[in-house]
């Protein structure tokens, strides 16, 4: 399955640029980078898009989640991804418009879930599974209001959002063709089995006679 290097590359762009906006260290390699304070900002294009480090123990585009609920979403995000391996194995065969966007997402997927895991451990503020998303794409595109909470700026985000993003739009731009495409595969099978039961039929009814 080729398109998976579609989902590398996004968990590979998603966690370097993480890192480098957070800050990591590796000692035995003489390497450390500083990163951002956590709210730190700079312009990138005048007031429109700016790196802002934010990070939120919850779910994509900054909308967080009470620490009772954090377990479950890491949980639930093991459980998706596995899913999301298993459906694009099977669907293989399909377009490559389906294939594309189901690996955008399972990149974006395994992108947020090592921040979940992972981030509380590494860097030493929590404990396995209760790690925070770190965010810090920053836009200013309209006033918005989601989830019960109102944004002056659209919620800053980061790469694995953006790859989910890309692969849902990517899905709803070519609905029918995908749609058209599964009906296919389900009715190919059917046709087959009636196929070989009519043939049975008719090889019983020819051994009556």
């Amino acid at each position: 399955m080729k398109v998976l290097y579609f989902t590398l590359s996004v968990v590979i762009a998603d966690q370097l640029s993480k890192l480098f906006v957070k800050g990591f260290s590796i000692p035995f390699l003489h390497i450390k980078v500083s990163g951002m304070l956590l709210g730190d900002s700079f312009r990138v294009i005048g007031n429109f898009f700016r790196i802002t480090f934010v990070e939120n123990p919850g779910m994509a585009f900054g909308i967080g989640l009470g620490i009772t609920t954090k377990l479950l979403i890491s949980v639930f995000s093991i459980l998706a991804s596995i899913g999301l391996f298993w459906y694009l194995y099977k669907v293989k065969d399909h377009s490559f418009s389906l294939r594309f966007s189901l690996s955008l997402i399972l990149g974006g997927a395994i992108g947020n879930l090592i921040d979940r895991v992972f981030y509380g451990v590494f860097y030493g503020y929590d404990k396995l599974f209760y790690g925070r998303v770190v965010d810090f794409f920053d836009f200013d595109f309209f006033h918005v209001a989601m989830f019960g909470r109102s944004y002056e700026r659209f919620p800053v985000f980061n790469v694995a959002d953006a790859a989910v993003t890309i692969g849902v739009l990517t899905l709803i731009l070519f609905y029918k063709q995908n749609t058209t495409e599964t009906e296919s595969a389900v009715e190919a099978p059917v046709e087959e089995i009636q196929s070989e039961t009519s043939s049975d039929e008719n090889v019983s009814g020819e051994q009556k006679a």
